[in-house]
């Protein structure tokens, strides 16, 4: 592909793309800090005052389920983070819907009523970065936008491979056209391999749901929470020291409690691999749901390099390694389509104005020299 129709694909796509990415780009560099977002927003649901110990989980369990007994716990987060609160996840009975809590893991009080995924500002800008709020049909479109995220960052380095004969070299007394030219070149070129790693891992991400969703949908399957799926008399806190010791290192940041007939309670977590990329679910320990029967344990220390890659994308998307300074640089970059943006489209535009401008001169000097040629007799 020559440069000039590699040129046009990428000035087409980025017009066609700009505003949804913008959504995308700009809503993902606020979510980096989300919980920071949350802190200032509704402090008293989300952190906590930590103490020596945390309660129970059987204790908490019991809790939950006793003040909200229309309702059945799916999942439940424990943050690595003291001061977080704890998030559960409970089913409303007759439903297949999710709602969160947050509970104070010290004192064993609710923070929250049942919120959908949506209730809060946090959580509403986190599906709108999804999906558009748009459910499964919006993954559809997210994902579409993030494949034209991999081609904008593609095409971009393409065209501008000769970068380090320019690096760093904005002509700011230039004509405008020129200083955004040499802004969206720059921005472009720092920004594009953050935008092939989110564009990338967003992807991932949205057509594996879908083909989940879509496996699930194909089957029949149409579960709606009834009863409890476990025997309530299996300690959660035994299954958690248990699956502590079934790998070694292990700490655990999500339980999965059983919300379809064929689940059964799995413990995520970290093993402190040594891989600064390694997620915080990386791991896993399952146990049977009814007998509490060791049934599985995933390392991810002892993986397929195929799984430790694909384990990396969520650190990868929401830039959680390397502490403070990543995170602040894929903020900034999330911000960056602004720019982007803006020098895209006036250089289209002023391109195309003066497009037009030159074909109306040929337009008007053609028809000058019909006239012409017909008023003079020696053209005969």
């Amino acid at each position: 592909m020559n440069n000039k129709t590699l040129f046009k694909l990428h000035g087409w796509v980025g017009l066609f793309a700009f505003l949804p990415l913008l959504v995308i780009c700009v809503t993902g560099s606020v979510l980096v800090f989300k919980y920071e977002l949350e802190n200032i927003i509704r402090p008293h649901m989300v952190t906590v005052t930590e103490s020596e110990r945390r309660l129970e989980l059987d204790t908490l369990k019991d809790s939950v389920n006793q003040q909200f007994k229309h309702h059945e716990i799916v999942g439940w987060v424990l943050f690595q983070d003291r001061q977080r609160a704890d998030v559960v996840y409970l089913m409303p009975k007759g439903t297949d819907d999710w709602r969160h809590i947050y509970l104070d893991p010290f004192d064993g009080g609710i923070l929250s009523s049942p919120a959908k995924k949506d209730d809060f500002l946090s959580d509403w800008l986190l599906e709108l970065h999804a999906n558009f709020l748009l459910e499964d049909s919006g993954l559809v479109i997210t994902t579409v936008y993030s494949l034209l995220l991999i081609i904008l960052g593609i095409s971009g380095l393409m065209l501008y491979k000769k970068f380090w004969k320019s690096l760093f070299k904005i002509r700011w007394q230039a004509k405008r056209i020129l200083l955004f030219s040499d802004l969206h070149k720059q921005v472009g070129f720092f920004s594009a391999p953050i935008f092939l790693v989110l564009g990338i891992t967003g992807g991932y991400w949205n057509i594996a749901h879908l083909l989940h969703e879509y496996e699930h949908h194909a089957s029949g399957d149409s579960f709606v929470m009834q009863d409890r799926l476990y025997n309530d008399a299996l300690s959660i806190d035994d299954l958690q020291r248990r699956a502590h010791h079934a790998l070694a290192n292990f700490k655990s940041t999500y339980i999965t409690f059983p919300y379809e007939e064929d689940m059964h309670f799995t413990f995520y977590g970290d093993v402190s691999a040594g891989n600064p990329l390694s997620s915080e679910y990386a791991s896993s320990v399952t146990f049977h749901r009814h007998t509490g029967e060791h049934m599985a344990s995933y390392d991810i220390r002892t993986a397929p390099m195929l799984n430790v890659f694909l384990d990396t994308f969520r650190p990868l998307h929401f830039g959680l390694f390397a502490g403070m300074p990543i995170r602040v640089l894929w903020c900034v970059a999330g911000l960056m389509p602004l720019i982007l943006s803006f020098t895209g489209v006036y250089m289209w535009l002023l391109r195309r104005s003066k497009k037009r401008a030159k074909q109306l001169r040929l337009q008007k000097r053609a028809a000058a020299q019909e006239v012409t040629g017909e008023a003079n007799p020696l053209s005969i």
